[in-house]
């Protein structure tokens, strides 16, 4: 497949290139910041231009593809206007940008527990955004996934994992959630669902195949 990934030189998204490349797939790595075009392409994505708050159409930098990945973010730091500007518009304007080049099949990296509110002000902005942005994909008409991973390690993956539509609240590496994100599109049949994500016993092709 060809695949688009906004916010390519995020941290998850830099753990999935790679992965996707050794399946057999050409990966498009979006990213705002041409600086960032060499470490991009090094970890196996041909590096595009595409600043998702500033332009309001970004279908012709997504292209003509097969599928889709949203991993961008504010990132931590970031006030509340970029929580909404990247988490929830830039996720629109993914959706935006899938339904007029013809692309159905879409997956998005949210979350867990964004339905509940907590933490300061700005969190719950992040949250809130969130929630809007796989609202809006469920809604969509689209081919969609959504992982909503829990807190977020940096440790090595084990390649084993939980996946649920609501399980507690846990930890998981991060090249584990990438792992996961890559796997999900060699399975067409977990279009249409969401599940939450954290470390767990089971290896991670089998735990979805029990999702399912």
């Amino acid at each position: 497949m060809k695949i688009a990934v906004l916010g390519a030189h995020g941290q998850i998204a830099m753990l999935l290139h790679p992965i996707l490349k050794s399946n057999g797939h050409d990966v498009i790595g979006l990213i705002r910041n041409p600086d960032h075009s060499d470490e991009v392409e090094r970890a196996g994505a041909r590096p595009a231009i595409c600043d998702l708050e500033a332009q309001d159409d970004i279908s012709d930098a997504v292209g003509k593809v097969d599928a889709v990945i949203f991993a961008a973010g504010a990132g931590p730091g970031s006030g509340a206007v970029r929580k909404w500007s990247v988490d929830r518009d830039g996720a629109i304007k993914l959706i935006d940008a899938a339904k007029k080049n013809g692309i159905s099949r879409y997956v998005m990296i949210s979350a867990m527990k964004v339905e509940e509110p907590r933490g300061n002000e700005v969190f719950q902005v992040y949250q809130k955004a969130k929630s809007e942005a796989d609202k809006a994909l469920r809604e969509s008409g689209l081919d969609w996934t959504i992982i909503r991973p829990g807190r977020l390690a940096d440790n090595l993956p084990t390649g084993r994992i939980t996946l649920g539509s609501d399980l507690e609240s846990g930890e998981i590496p991060r090249a584990d959630v990438a792992a996961v994100v890559a796997e999900v599109l060699e399975i067409p049949e977990s279009a249409g669902h969401q599940w939450d994500l954290i470390s767990g016993d089971t290896l991670i092709e089998a735990a979805i195949r029990q999702a399912l």
